[in-house]
């Protein structure tokens, strides 16, 4: 996952984790031999238009949309397609009235139109006020959980780990963020909520207290979904 930071040169670029007081739980249940963290790059503004997710200051609101606006313009003279035309008036209707282009509906084959614009607010923008851009860890977490991905862990006596996924994806897909043969082997999940694990006090005896679902291929992913993935091999 790559997280944009747009003009906020107080940050630092590069890899970093996502510290998850959530996973810390976990672990601190299991004891296991190793804890692994997300991890996401942090990428400045020459590179943002291969981020997953903007991060900007608050008062950076307006360069975002003008620079999108810029783009629309440029463009929009060139158009000869009606389709693209009117998904760029409607974009410009957007930025106009100073909102980002990720609340604009688009259809499928309006999307693969777009694709290769250079728009940066088509992504998800969080923004942050001053006093949050102070603690790089905490700001970087919440552009994580407000860009619409989640995570899922699993957990064993040898590691504990956390898994990014986009909201809505199934056990299959999860299955795939681990390693592509368990998805392709894929016969179903053994699934137990963040909640009911802690509640319990682990896997045993969430098991016990019949805490554990079977779930199969479509079951939705909910965010800290405790997983272990029975597959063919």
């Amino acid at each position: 996952m790559k997280i944009g930071l747009f003009s906020l040169p107080a940050l630092s670029q590069g890899k970093q984790n996502i510290k998850d007081e959530r996973l810390d739980q976990v672990d601190k249940i299991t004891k296991s031999k190793k804890k692994v963290y997300i991890q996401v790059d942090l990428i400045g503004n020459s590179e943002i238009l291969d981020a997953d997710v903007v991060l900007a200051a608050f008062d950076s609101r307006a360069d975002l949309v003008l620079s999108d606006l810029e783009f629309i313009e440029h463009r929009l003279p060139k158009v000869t397609d009606e389709i693209e035309k009117n998904i760029l008036n409607r974009f410009k209707e957007a930025l106009e009235k100073e909102e980002f282009l990720s609340g604009v509906p688009l259809r499928e084959d309006e999307k693969r139109i777009i694709s290769g614009y250079g728009l940066i607010t088509i992504k998800p923008v969080v923004l942050a006020g001053e006093g949050e851009l102070a603690d790089q860890e905490k700001i970087i977490f919440k552009a994580f959980s407000e860009s619409g991905f989640i995570s899922f862990f699993t957990t064993g006596e040898k590691e504990t780990r956390a898994w990014i996924i986009k909201k809505g994806v199934s056990a299959w897909e999860a299955s795939g963020a681990i390693h592509s043969d368990i998805q392709k082997g894929f016969i179903r999940a053994e699934i137990i909520s963040f909640n009911d694990f802690i509640q319990c006090g682990g896997e045993i005896p969430a098991k016990q207290a019949g805490k554990l679902r079977l779930e199969q291929k479509d079951y939705i992913m909910q965010d800290c979904d405790l997983a272990n993935f029975r597959f063919n091999k």
